[in-house]
């Protein structure tokens, strides 16, 4: 019985003990912003509403936004967005789940820019598709951010673009996302 209760402790303290090194960090309005261009227009919109979670132990990093969260300059586009192209009703959210693979190379406790391989599922208008692209994650005075920049074809996601618009709607959208993150 002694033990027992001897062996139940010291379980419990390395649970605690590794649990306090944990490194988590997140944020809640950490931003995605795309853009389109064509001949006939630029279309441009910011969401800064982007819940994201980045654990340094394991890698991994994850992404949720609202559809409906993203603002554009003319209410015209960004009802035709919510209500015709992502169907923000029927498909309410974008999320990403995936891991960094390089991330040992993060030294969080020494300033720099990092480049790092992100890898993982992206969700959009109900479709996933795995991915891999490049960020940065940059460490400055204790604080944490992370970028990216990458494409994204409307046909991969099942994004139908009307004829009537097609030449004023790229095929071709740059997603950019910028992220500060605090330890959670």
């Amino acid at each position: 019985m002694k033990r027992t209760l001897i062996s139940v402790l010291i379980v419990i303290l390395l649970c605690s003990f590794q649990s306090s090194f944990a490194q988590v960090y997140y944020t809640k309005n950490g931003r995605i912003s795309f853009f389109s261009s064509t001949s006939l227009q630029d279309i441009k919109a910011d969401n800064n509403q982007v819940l994201s979670v980045l654990n340094f132990q394991t890698g991994a990093i994850q992404f949720s936004v609202l559809n409906s969260a993203f603002y554009f300059p003319k209410a015209k586009m960004q009802a035709d967005f919510n209500e015709n192209y992502m169907e923000s009703n029927k498909y309410p959210k974008s999320t990403f789940k995936g891991t960094i693979a390089d991330v040992s190379n993060i030294n969080l406790s020494k300033d720099g820019s990092y480049k790092v391989s992100v890898k993982g599922d992206l969700t959009i208008h109900g479709v996933t598709k795995n991915i891999t692209e490049p960020g940065t994650i940059t460490i400055k005075d204790g604080n944490i951010t992370a970028h990216s920049s990458f494409d994204v074809l409307l046909k991969d996601y099942h994004i139908d673009i009307p004829s009537i618009v097609n030449n004023k709607i790229a095929e071709k959208i740059k997603i950019t996302i910028d992220c500060n993150y605090q330890k959670k």
